[in-house]
């Protein structure tokens, strides 16, 4: 099945050793509008870096991926909302009463969406994280996705590969986010799922995560361009 999108937000990951070195890529590469603070940047300058990515004016998608008891994720949705985040993950895994939970604690200020299955994994990395003989990845990521809609959330991370299916569980309202996104030269590094921004907005995508093909670039801004154009 094929969605209805024709664009997608092209949202930068700052996957940068700390907040100068990210903060002078961003004067490289004006046109970014969404931002990604993933784990190491966050551990390294704490809030102080969000509060000044909001400060310039970008919406910032805090990539945690929690995945804890409900009240502890509510806690952590809590700071990020007031934080001024626009968009945060959590792990489809944790549970409905936990995305339920934090649904709620998010109001109408910050979006969710749930990680379902990285895009580092296959199907047998995947089955023996779980304990299984066997998984079916596509399937798994539908279930997964399901699970996060029908507890409230804006919508799911998933690799492209499996984005249509995605759309057709969720319907057309919900956002999906793609990270491993690439162009058609670009080296895959670590991500198996990987995909083209036209390949990813052809499946359903809403939001595309780019990083390496955009830091690593002796011009960012002309590749952030050409992600943009790409994703129309």
């Amino acid at each position: 099945m094929t969605s209805a999108i024709t664009m997608a937000e092209i949202i930068l990951a700052l996957d940068l050793p700390g907040q100068s070195e990210a903060l002078k890529l961003l004067d490289r590469a004006p046109e970014v509008r969404w931002v990604k603070v993933g784990p190491i940047l966050m551990t390294r300058e704490g809030p102080e870096l969000i509060r000044e990515l909001v400060r310039r004016g970008l919406r910032v998608f805090l990539d945690l991926k929690w995945h804890d008891i409900p009240n502890t994720v509510v806690g952590a949705v809590e700071a990020a909302r007031e934080l001024g985040v626009s968009l945060a993950t959590l792990h489809a895994l944790g549970g409905a009463d936990m995305m339920r939970a934090a649904a709620a604690a998010a109001g109408n200020q910050l979006s969710l969406v749930a990680v379902t299955v990285l895009t580092s994994h296959d199907a047998a990395s995947y089955g023996t994280a779980l304990g299984r003989d066997e998984v079916n990845v596509m399937e798994e990521v539908g279930r997964q996705a399901g699970n996060a809609i029908g507890a409230g959330l804006q919508g799911v991370v998933c690799s492209a590969r499996e984005a249509a299916l995605v759309r057709a569980r969720i319907g057309k309202d919900s956002w999906i986010v793609v990270p491993g996104i690439r162009r058609a030269g670009d080296s895959a590094g670590d991500q198996i799922r990987t995909a083209t921004p036209a390949e990813a907005v052809s499946a359903g995508a809403t939001h595309l995560v780019v990083g390496r093909p955009i830091l690593q670039a002796t011009e960012p801004s002309a590749v952030f361009r050409e992600m943009s154009d790409a994703a129309r």
